[in-house]
Formats: structure tokens, C-alpha cells, sequence
């Protein structure tokens, strides 16, 4: 099997990492922190001190980082370099006809855009490919992706995708399609997250056993996946981190500047927001982001206190 490469190897990356070691793949990550390098040193992955190093040894790069800000970061680096004046180490420099490179970040559809012309302009093979679905799918290639790009750069990386996803939807040849689909997805995850979290709140409030209503509501009309994956979570049924809070709070952002930009206003989108913001805010920023719910518990208190408070 062939190497492959990953940039960004936190929660997700690892997970994506370990389903293409299982798969037969050798696998080489980069990450700027140092931990999540020890990490998967001590799991068998070749670690690269830069993307440069990477590409030297993997023709399929698989980029997963936070941000647009990380993107650039990949492709030409930080500290004042450009497009046009790369510095060393960064990704564009050192690519060409061989190289395919899969962008999975959740970004706006100018940064994807953007992103994936550059690797273009290199005679490089670009997809724009967000994923949805969190590192446990990710670990057994079940994660949605949302792919754009030219028909023939996805028919040249089909069987790859294939490994890392059976829930593949080919949004459009357009760059940029990808991150508007996934932003679209995001936006009703995060209003889903707020909407089940004020209302589990609620339901603690009036004195309900807070378990007993998320399984009615489970087997109900108020159930949606994000109430049922997240909600065990902040109710103490389950543990680990699936997403952190920061992350939602990005890309429901990035979803209503998106409609911004067309000249619309989302209201529904303005108060996930706002919401996942404060939990962000309240400490929670690097919490799994089921803890919105926290948020609300917290923000019913505050409320209740001061309706009782004495005149």
C-alpha cells in the first residue's frame, strides 16, 4: 500500500490516521504540537518536522487542520510569507504532477477555493473534501465527506475515499461547493446542539430526571442526532471528547457570514452563535461541545437568582 500523509494530526487526523494504518496504508502525519507528535510517533506513524518533509515521502496529503489561518500556514507559512514567496519548509514549493492533496478543514468557500487553485497552479491534484461525523466514525470510516472538484480529480482519488468514508456526497465540480456544504450541515448541527441543550436544561429546571427525558425524547418528535450523540455526554452517561466546543462555534460562525455575504441574516444561526460563543466564553472553549448544555444550566441559575432576589 501506498504512503499517505496527514497534516493536523489532532482528534480527528489521528482517528483518520489509525482507520488508513488498518487499512494496510503507511502513514505520515505533521503537527505543530508536540504532544499529538509523540502520540503518534508512539503509535508507528512517520513524524515530519514540516509539510515540505511530507510531501517528500507522500504523494496523497490529506490536510486537516484548524483553520484558514492553519491552511496558508500549510501551503506557504507564516510570518509574513505569501503566496508568491513561500518560505521553507511550507507545502507549494515542493509539489507537482504527482502530488494529490485532499482539503478537509473547515474553512469558508473562498479560503477552500483558494486553497485548492494554489495546488492547481502547481499541476497538483486538489479536492475539497470537509468531513463531518467526529474521530470515532473517522476511526472506522464511517465520517461524512462533501466533496467538490474537477470529475476527474475525484475519480483519481475514488478508492481512497472510499476507505475513509462510506457516506460520500459528491456536492459539485466547483471549488468551494464542499465548504458551503458543509457549512450548511454545520450551521443546523450547532442550532440542533442549542436547541436540545436549552430545552434538556429546561426540562432539569421544572424538576425533570434529566435521563428519563433525553430517552423520551430519543424515541420522540424532539429528537435530532446531535441531541442523542451529544447529550449522553453532558449528562455524565459517556465520556471522551468528540468535538470541542471552539470548533462549532468557528464554523457556525463561518455559516453566517456565509449568508451575510448573500445578503441574508440568520436568526436561528445568530443565537447558536451567540450561544456556543458563551460556552465558550464560561470556560468551556476546549470542552467536548456537548457542554452548552453546562452553558444553559449555569445561565437558568444566574436567571433564577435574580428573579428571586429580594426587592
Amino acid at each position: 500500500m501506498s504512503a499517505i500523509g496527514i497534516i493536523g494530526a489532532g482528534l480527528m487526523g489521528m482517528s483518520v490516521a489509525e482507520r488508513l494504518r488498518e487499512c494496510g496504508h503507511r502513514v505520515h502525519i505533521r503537527d505543530i504540537d508536540a504532544k499529538r507528535e509523540a502520540l503518534g510517533r508512539s503509535l508507528g506513524f512517520v513524524v515530519h518536522p514540516t509539510a515540505a518533509s511530507l510531501a517528500a515521502d507522500c504523494s496523497v496529503i490529506i490536510v486537516l487542520v484548524l483553520d484558514a489561518a492553519q491552511v496558508r500556514e500549510v501551503l506557504y507559512g507564516g510570518d509574513g510569507a505569501s503566496s508568491h514567496e513561500p518560505s521553507q519548509g511550507a507545502l507549494l514549493p515542493v509539489i507537482g504532477p504527482e502530488h494529490r492533496i485532499i482539503f478537509c478543514s473547515t474553512v469558508s468557500p473562498q479560503e477552500a477555493s483558494f486553497a485548492c487553485h494554489l495546488i492547481v497552479q502547481q499541476n497538483a491534484i486538489a479536492l475539497d473534501a470537509p468531513v463531518s461525523g467526529g474521530p470515532a466514525r473517522a476511526a472506522t470510516g464511517q465520517i461524512s465527506m462533501m466533496i467538490a472538484g474537477p470529475a476527474a480529480s475525484q475519480a483519481s482519488l475514488a478508492e481512497l475515499l472510499r476507505v475513509l468514508s462510506n457516506k460520500i456526497f459528491f456536492i459539485s465540480e466547483r471549488y468551494g461547493d464542499g465548504a458551503r456544504a458543509k457549512l450548511v450541515n454545520n450551521l443546523l448541527a450547532a442550532i440542533n446542539l442549542v436547541g436540545g441543550a436549552e430545552a434538556m436544561a429546561l426540562g432539569e429546571k421544572l424538576g425533570l430526571d434529566p435521563q428519563t427525558l433525553l430517552a423520551l425524547i430519543a424515541e420522540s418528535s424532539g429528537s435530532s442526532w446531535m441531541l442523542a450523540h451529544r447529550m449522553p455526554r453532558a449528562l455524565g452517561m459517556a465520556s471522551g471528547i468528540t468535538a470541542q466546543t471552539h470548533v462549532l462555534t468557528k464554523d457556525v460562525k463561518l455559516a453566517n457570514l456565509m449568508a451575510l455575504e448573500q445578503g441574508l441574516s440568520l436568526p436561528m444561526g445568530a443565537v447558536a452563535a451567540h450561544q456556543m460563543q458563551a460556552t465558550c466564553d464560561e470556560g468551556w472553549r476546549e470542552a467536548d461541545d456537548s457542554a452548552v448544555f453546562h452553558w444553559y444550566r449555569k445561565l437558568f441559575q444566574t436567571l433564577n437568582a435574580r428573579f428571586h432576589m429580594p426587592t
